[in-house]
């Protein structure tokens, strides 16, 4: 059966640099395929994300910040297809390199997804009040 793993949110000087990991240890527990998604901060979840930090790494919350808005084009968010679940910029582009680079290392391949069995498949019997029609 295929499995997959998406390492989201992706948040920059928070756990970022545990991506290459993450990947290894999915694969070595059988994943076959990964992905990962940008953090995202529409609409009311920006300021809430904020108290988090100030809560929980304020040694780095600013830094943290300014990356964020670096790859969304100097906003907390940006809501474009395309660019949402990624990024734009030098620090997005290091991040895709880095999963690129260890995707391939782990023989991830996320364009080929594996072949379903549907062979032990059986569509559930339930009696209709008709009776047997079909």
């Amino acid at each position: 059966m295929p499995v997959g793993v998406l390492f989201a949110p992706a948040i920059p000087w928070v756990n970022d640099h545990e991506m290459e990991a993450v990947l290894e240890a999915a694969h070595d527990a059988g994943a076959d395929s990964a992905g990962y998604v940008l953090l995202r901060l529409p609409h009311e979840v920006a300021p809430l994300f904020r108290d988090w930090l100030q809560a929980h790494v304020p040694d780095r919350a600013e830094r943290v910040m300014a990356a964020i808005r670096q790859m969304r084009g100097g906003r907390d968010y940006d809501a474009r297809f395309g660019t949402r679940m990624r990024g734009s910029g030098t620090y997005a582009d290091l991040l895709a390199q880095r999963f690129t680079l260890a995707s391939r290392r782990l023989g991830f391949d996320r364009r080929k997804p594996s072949a379903l069995d549907c062979s032990r498949f059986r569509a559930p019997h339930t009696p209709s009040p008709q009776g047997e029609l079909f």
